[in-house]
C-alpha cells in the first residue's frame, strides 16, 4: 500500500552536494509528485521539501540515501493512512 510523505532536508554545502542529491531524488522520480527548493545565505544552506506517495520501502529508501550524503539533513513524515491504488490529486 502507498502512502504520502514529505522529506525535508537541509544541505549545509550545497554547491558540494546538490549534484549528487539531484540525481538520487531522479533516480525516484516515480514516486516524487512535488518539490520546493529555497537558498539562504548567498546560497552557502538550502532547505528543500519533496513531497512523495509511493510504498514505504521506496520513501525510507530515498530517505535513507539522502541523509547518507555529507553535510545533508534529512528528516521524513510520513502518512498513517494507506493508500488504495487511486490517483489522488496526481499523486500515486
Amino acid at each position: 500500500m502507498k502512502r504520502i510523505a514529505v522529506i525535508s532536508a537541509i544541505l549545509e554545502s550545497p554547491s558540494e552536494t546538490q549534484e549528487a542529491f539531484n540525481g538520487i531524488v531522479s533516480d525516484y522520480h516515480s514516486i516524487v509528485s512535488g518539490r520546493m527548493g529555497i537558498p539562504f545565505g548567498g546560497e552557502r544552506i538550502a532547505v528543500i521539501a519533496i513531497t512523495v506517495c509511493g510504498e514505504l520501502d521506496e520513501i525510507n529508501a530515498l530517505t535513507g540515501k539522502l541523509g547518507r550524503l555529507p553535510e545533508t539533513l534529512v528528516k521524513s513524515a510520513v502518512s498513517k493512512l494507506e493508500l488504495d491504488d487511486v490517483v489522488i490529486g496526481g499523486c500515486c
